[in-house]
């Protein structure tokens, strides 16, 4: 099949890691009855330098004529570009997965959980003032977004483990995490078969390091979602590794954890696994909604491409390798073109 995918190569190491991950798709392409029409976008400091605003409409509508959309790390203009689409689109999942890969350091060698956040609401709606000399946010929580992604959640979790966790801290917002809870509450009572547990926030932030095999899927709002997945990541190796995806009942938009590292830009030493990843998050996505078996075997063969790169120890810096951004991209790329179906 043939899927028209909007492509936000972002800032700083944004571009290299970009087209490590360009490069991944083409490879598919002649690999599996895939064929990708790419729409490059451009979005973030670099448009805001350029044009004065960092998403504009016309980026916008272009968006809107792909199958889906993926995007490079953004710098200082993240609220203005991701937060945006997030809303505009109604990507009201975001899943960020955190699981152990061979040769990596982590806490663990059997951690594998997917952390299922909130992405549409909470205080990252940035509703803040100031009156006088205080500064003021609004947090809203809405049964409705709650109880969606609660759905979402232990839908997920049937394909797994049967295994949820709900995160958050009602003890002390009693009004917007009681509501949240409440909303997770009644969706497990639907779903028996589940093992259903809840935490307060900062016990999961202590037990994210105790215990972490012991998580599988976690379901959490919007801020306590985007803290906890970058421990998760720290805790299985880093933000090097963390993809994530940003779903909606039609669209998707797929891209790593990590920000865009100016300091490193333009160096070739940046990881380019998370944007990999996040192809492969995008290939899942595309076969479960389109019913399209190819992209499935896509997803898989990246995984494996990315750890057979680990085990024979093509990793970045920051891993303790040497192996550069294009290095990697190359190797990933020469994996899925030379493998065997």
């Amino acid at each position: 099949m043939k899927y028209k995918i909007s492509v936000i190569s972002g800032d700083g190491i944004g571009p290299e890691i970009t087209k490590c991950s360009i490069d991944v798709m083409k490879s598919l392409e002649d690999k599996l009855n895939i064929e990708f029409e790419l729409l490059e976008i451009e979005a973030g400091d670099s448009a805001l330098k350029n044009n004065g605003i960092a998403l504009s409409d016309e980026a916008i509508d272009k968006i809107k004529t792909t199958n889906a959309c993926v995007k490079a790390p953004v710098g200082e203009s993240a609220m203005e570009v991701i937060v945006k689409l997030r809303q505009l689109f109604d990507l009201y999942v975001n899943l960020r997965p955190a699981k152990s890969f061979p040769t990596v350091k982590s806490l663990d060698d059997n951690i594998d959980m997917l952390i299922v956040r909130e992405n549409t609401e909470d205080l990252y709606k940035g509703q803040e003032f100031r009156i006088g000399d205080k500064a003021i946010a609004l947090r809203t929580i809405s049964e409705k977004a709650s109880t969606r992604i609660a759905e979402y959640a232990f839908n997920i979790a049937k394909t797994r483990n049967n295994k949820v966790t709900a995160v958050h801290k009602s003890n002390v917002l009693k009004m917007t995490d009681g509501l949240f809870l409440e909303c997770v509450n009644k969706i497990a009572q639907k779903n028996s078969n589940i093992k259903f547990s809840e935490l307060y926030v900062d016990a999961c932030a202590m037990n994210l390091i105790r215990n972490p095999k012991e998580f599988d899927v976690i379901v959490t709002t919007n801020m306590f979602g985007d803290i906890l997945s970058d421990e998760a990541a720290q805790v299985v190796g880093g933000l090097g590794l963390a993809p994530s995806a940003n779903i909606g009942d039609d669209f998707a938009l797929f891209e790593p954890v990590h920000g865009a590292a100016p300091d490193i830009a333009g160096k070739n030493i940046a990881n380019p696994i998370a944007m990999i990843l996040s192809i492969k998050m995008m290939m899942e996505w595309l076969g479960t909604t389109n019913n399209d078996n190819d992209c499935q075997i896509a997803a898989e063969i990246i995984q494996k491409a990315v750890e057979n790169s680990l085990e024979n120890n093509i990793k970045s810096v920051e891993l303790g390798g040497k192996s550069s951004t294009s290095q990697i991209g190359e190797y990933i790329t020469n994996y899925i073109s030379n493998y065997n179906l």
